[in-house]
């Protein structure tokens, strides 16, 4: 049986699950729940960045998986165990180093698999900077 869109979880909650599952790291701020999903932003830092001050690959596609999860939480509640099986990720522009948002779309939220897509933009620029559709695996309820 399908599972509900409604949202279950706050952004204030959603936050405490990730801070509480990834204790002492620097977790990207869950932003809003949104109808369709989640924005999450990573306030970047030079840690994020790589050579031509830009935000790497590597913090986008963390971004990415991040709001895809909170994403899926939102709706189902803390279940930590959701593990993501396919991150499919497109670098369409270059950012500049700087603080980047996530939005993520729940497009199926079954009982066993969910599957989000997630737009990326620099916070002063309004062209996507990224592009990904992650699918995550859900244990039985």
């Amino acid at each position: 049986m399908p599972r509900s869109l409604v949202p279950v979880l706050t952004a204030a909650q959603l936050q405490e699950v990730l801070a509480n599952a990834f204790p002492g790291a620097d977790v990207p701020r869950v932003d809003e729940v949104t109808a369709t999903g989640c924005r999450v932003r990573l306030m970047g830092h030079e840690r994020h960045g790589r050579p031509g001050g830009t935000v790497s690959g590597p913090a986008m596609m963390t971004l990415a998986d991040t709001a895809a999860w909170m994403a899926i939480l939102s709706r189902i509640g803390p279940v930590v165990l959701a593990v993501t099986t396919s991150l499919h990720i497109d670098f369409l522009r270059k950012p500049s180093l700087g603080n980047v948002v996530a939005d993520a779309e729940l497009l199926k939220l079954g009982s066993r698999l969910a599957v989000v897509n997630v737009r990326l933009y620099s916070e002063d620029a309004p062209e996507v900077v990224a592009a990904a559709q992650v699918t995550y695996s859900l244990p039985p309820s």
